[in-house]
């Protein structure tokens, strides 16, 4: 059985849970042992997949196609692994199970109740992951401890402790350090609230990591104070996580503050310490001092931070590599619509066009598409951002003037974009959308395959609508190039235009999979172009 860390959330929310859980997984992993991360979610969706971006940030999807919370990108991104639906259990997803069971009688005519059956489901989702093979199981429990909703979480938490054993559990407790800007005093009351909030169901943190804003330090004598406060061990067990430039810096900080060594400790690993000597080279290229490039995403959910966080870190990943720093701006589809292309996109140098759903802000990205294609700037269209560029090449090259997606107009005559039939094994991977990971062949002669190195590759897809096979001929003869298709179902994945720079638009989500040491191959290749325009 694997040995469980848990990390717990304190009075506020984002205080940098997810990225504390895969910083430390990466430093686990860096020392030789065999590390997952699972995160469970208070809300009762269950999936976000259904949940606006204006809510919850973007839906991250795997390879077996769960729609999940956004987190697990940063354990995959952190730890160069694959997740899946193992990794993210929500709130919904539990009860929902719990009541399928009481339907068929699985619980034998008793009287089911949030406790003991809910939080036996969540603990059972624990342990299951506890006996796949691994050293260590990070589990990360969404929300704070203000959270009702968590309760049954912590309830599940405290029985797992009970179940596997005090020395086989380590608890960390995650909470944001104030600082009063006029007298430059850090505040710890909040956290000794949310302490005294896990002590009251039973729980016991063998650690803090305290968030703090960047140039703040915290003295010995104020984790000692912490220490006694909280009922911690000593001043070893507070452990600062400042903010940084770069968030791939945090692992080498946790490090440098003894985070994964208490760990380590507690268990009674022999291992050797982390060689993070290339984590660290990688961290000191993403802080250079590169000249800036200008990329425009133009959006639907482009003022909610975390909408579009997998593009935002796979353009960085592609910038550092191509010794540049990427300028990310972001502009809302409808304002183009209202004050036009030029006065938002006149000197960028790259223009990306993010996956989304509806038709608010539609004719805005046509116009970002057409302005990127007929200035020869380069383009990135990825899911949505393939639709609309397929219709603004039928509507502006093809003459087709109604060409749409039937998402939009069901009634058009010239539905480029449709749901088209598959065969019943992809069927089945969610209802008529496509989830999950999918091979696509591409045409040998193609930039895309010239970028990838390859002619089969993989990649994540998250959407109902295709290119539509009737208008295949009319597009390649107009200079549209199908570079991609599943071998199975023969649907395009992939575009390209000829005689452009880069212009490259994909049914699929590749920056699902881009990962800091390891940048995805279109998007280098998309800022690869952006530094050339002069």
């Amino acid at each position: 059985m694997s040995k469980f860390v848990v990390l717990t959330g304190g009075a506020v929310t984002d205080v940098g849970k997810g990225v504390t859980a895969a910083s430390l997984g990466r430093l686990l992993k860096n020392r030789g042992l065999k590390v997952t991360i699972q995160k469970f979610d208070s809300y009762l969706n269950v999936d976000p997949g259904t949940m606006s971006p204006y809510q919850h940030g973007e839906v991250f999807i795997t390879d077996d196609g769960t729609e999940c919370n956004l987190d697990i990108g940063h354990y995959e991104r952190f730890l160069d692994t694959n997740l899946g639906r193992e990794n993210n259990v929500t709130m919904g997803r539990l009860y929902s199970s719990v009541i399928n069971k009481e339907r068929l009688g699985k619980y034998v005519g008793a009287t089911v109740q949030t406790i003991p059956h809910v939080s036996n489901e969540a603990k059972s989702c624990m342990l299951e992951m506890g006996k796949k093979g691994y050293d260590i199981v990070i589990i990360e429990i969404g929300g704070s401890v203000n959270k009702y909703e968590t309760n049954v979480l912590f309830q599940a938490v405290r029985e797992l402790e009970s179940e596997v054993g005090e020395n086989n559990m380590f608890l960390i407790h995650v909470d944001l350090l104030p600082i009063i800007e006029a007298t430059g005093e850090i505040k710890i009351e909040s956290l000794q609230g949310s302490i005294q909030k896990l002590n009251s169901v039973g729980l016991m943190p063998d650690c803090v990591v305290g968030r703090t804003i960047k140039g703040v330090s915290l003295s010995h004598e104020l984790k000692t104070r912490i220490a006694r406060r909280c009922f911690l061990p000593g001043s070893e067990a507070v452990i600062q996580n400042a903010d940084v430039e770069t968030v791939y810096e945090v692992p080498l900080n946790l490090e440098k503050e003894g985070l994964d060594s208490l760990v380590i400790k507690k268990f009674g690993f022999d291992v050797p310490k982390a060689d993070l000597n290339s984590w660290q080279f990688m961290v000191n290229n993403f802080k250079g001092h590169y000249p800036e490039v200008k990329i425009c995403i133009v959006g639907k959910y482009t003022k909610v931070v975390d909408a579009y966080l997998s593009i935002e870190e796979s353009l960085r990943h592609a910038a550092t590599f191509n010794q540049v720093k990427a300028k990310i701006e972001f502009i809302d589809a409808e304002d183009i619509e209202e004050f036009g292309v030029e006065k938002f996109l006149k000197g960028a140098k790259g223009i990306i066009v993010p996956h989304g759903w509806g038709s608010r802000g539609l004719n805005g990205m046509i116009q970002a598409i057409r302005y990127a294609r007929e200035s020869k700037i380069p383009y990135l269209g990825l899911g949505l951002g393939m639709q609309v560029a397929t219709i603004e090449f039928a509507r502006n090259v093809l003459n087709l003037q109604d060409a749409n997606t039937t998402e939009i107009d069901p009634n058009t005559e010239n539905p480029v974009i449709d749901v088209m039939s598959e065969p019943k094994s992809l069927v089945m991977k969610g209802g008529t959308m496509r989830l999950g990971a999918y091979n696509c062949v591409l045409d040998p002669n193609s930039k895309s395959a010239k970028f990838y190195g390859k002619e089969l590759i993989s990649e994540r897809h998250r959407h109902r609508y295709e290119f539509n096979l009737k208008y295949y001929e009319k597009f390649e003869k107009a200079g549209m190039i199908l570079a991609g298709m599943n071998p199975e179902s023969k649907l395009i994945e992939l575009i390209e235009l000829q005689n452009h720079p880069f212009f490259i638009a994909t049914i699929f989500e590749p920056d699902k999979i881009s990962r800091p040491n390891k940048p995805h191959p279109l998007f280098l290749g998309f800022v690869n172009a952006a530094k050339s325009v002069r």
